[in-house]
């Protein structure tokens, strides 16, 4: 059962897109943040009744942490809806998905999350201790020593053969309360052990079907909206979305223990089946495994129907 809602305590890379109108799109988002705020003198924390005042351009408070932009409720739903229409059309785009998670997450969803780490003795130290997750703190190399079947193993190999760091993560901006900053920059750093808990790819389809499971875990909008890019897969990647990965990531996400609140520092030597059991999480499918016999099968098809074409 997730935690009920309740206050927190304390107080865009560029890249290529496929369309005309998203380049448009993109340029007025990027004037928009660009002109949205400009940090003044050093930054200092303010009280959170002071945060939740309202405020215009011309009258915007200073950021209650490093980084900070506070937003008004227009600036913060346009973030949302340009983010979101171009995210949609290129998905490549993590600056904008991660700007869509934040203008999404707030006012309430974002509590909730954090209301889940306050109910867990582990959430708590959490949030006390407030680790962070690159590749320096997690010592890769040391990673790469321990056996196959931990934690640490499973989840490094993952990144070595999905090509992935786990310092490609932007920090917070558009989140006012820096403690609930904090818990997106957790829930930002720990979506690759997802990937490496699931054994999903990082491939369009992986990626569908991982943020249906974190939207079914921890009901932030953005992994929910993420899911309506099922409707750029290919037919068949369609079809076994809602066949396998979809029922998967549902029945999954709802039934696990909050995955918001794993110290993964802490879990490394741990054996990752353990963890899945622990957590009530099953494996899916391969699905890197599944695209790689439908290639080969492709494959030998056209060869078969090649070769015919000349035997005729």
């Amino acid at each position: 059962m997730k935690a009920p809602i309740r206050p927190c305590l304390r107080c865009i890379s560029s890249g290529p897109l496929r369309t005309p109108q998203a380049a448009t799109a993109t340029a007025a988002l990027q004037l928009f943040l660009s002109t949205a705020y400009t940090p003044a003198t050093t930054t200092r924390c303010i009280s959170p009744a002071t945060s939740r005042r309202p405020f215009s351009v011309l009258n915007r408070p200073p950021p209650n942490y490093p980084g900070h932009i506070p937003l008004t409720r227009i600036e913060r739903a346009a973030l949302a809806v340009g983010s979101g229409v171009i995210s949609f059309f290129d998905p490549r785009r993590g600056d904008l998905i991660a700007a869509l998670g934040e203008a999404t997450a707030t006012p309430y969803f974002i509590h909730r999350l954090h209301a889940a780490m306050l109910a867990s003795p582990t959430g708590r130290r959490i949030l006390r201790e407030r680790p962070r997750i690159t590749s320096t703190s997690l010592d890769l190399p040391r990673l790469r020593a321990l056996p196959a079947n931990t934690v640490g193993g499973t989840y490094v190999a993952w990144l070595d053969r999905e090509g992935v760091s786990p310092d490609t993560r932007a920090g917070v901006r558009y989140i006012d309360d820096e403690e609930c900053a904090y818990v997106m920059q957790r829930y930002r750093e720990s979506h690759d052990f997802y990937h490496a808990l699931t054994g999903l790819p990082v491939v369009r389809e992986g990626e569908v079907a991982l943020k249906a499971f974190e939207f079914a875990n921890t009901l932030l909008p953005m992994t929910g909206l993420s899911v309506f890019a099922v409707a750029t897969l290919k037919p068949a990647e369609r079809r076994r979305f809602w066949d396998v990965y979809g029922p998967w990531a549902v029945r999954n996400g709802l039934k696990s223990g909050e995955v918001i609140n794993i110290y993964w520092e802490e879990e490394m030597e741990t054996d990752v089946d353990e963890l899945r059991a622990r957590l009530g999480i099953e494996t899916p499918p391969d699905l890197r495994d599944i695209r790689k016999r439908e290639r080969m099968e492709r494959k030998r098809a056209k060869e078969a129907a090649a070769a015919q074409e000349v035997a005729s």
